[in-house]
């Protein structure tokens, strides 16, 4: 039977990949991951299940030009390492490449999201303790000549 490290490991390489669906079935384990953005009727028909949970609203794009921040993963995005605590960045930051500007929580892992883009944070477009989809923006950076 597969683990919490398995299941880790493998949301990890699809991730990674440019698989948009995988299933996997073995005796007493089931796993399927559809990734954001890909249609349900592009998608398999899976199998007698529960009621879907009503869908989550669409994010709004950013409103402002420049270079975005995306989520890398899907989970829940923290703008502050602790409750109570200063964020990582506010509006009119300066960041870098490496700088650290959220967490976001997967199955009780905290992922440090870098920057990847040296500049100033003009949008927060997400909001703290919010469920963030795969690609969904994050922040708007303007970047730096």
């Amino acid at each position: 039977m597969l683990g919490d490290d398995d299941v880790r490991e493998i949301l990890r390489l699809i991730d990674s990949s440019p698989l948009d669906e995988l299933r996997i079935e073995t005796e007493g384990f089931s796993l399927h991951v559809l990734r954001a953005g890909v249609s349900a009727s592009e998608a398999p028909p899976a199998r007698a299940a529960a009621a879907a949970p009503p869908a989550a609203p669409t994010p709004a794009p950013p409103t402002r030009a420049g270079t975005v921040i995306e989520a890398p993963m899907l989970g829940t995005f923290y703008r502050a390492e602790a409750p109570g605590a200063a964020p990582f960045v506010e509006l009119g930051a300066r960041v870098e490449a490496d700088t650290i500007v959220c967490l976001i929580e997967v199955m009780k892992m905290m992922n440090a999201v870098p920057a990847r883009v040296a500049g100033t944070i003009v949008e927060v477009c997400a909001k703290n303790a919010a469920l963030v989809e795969y690609g969904q923006p994050l922040f708007v950076v303007e970047p730096s000549p």
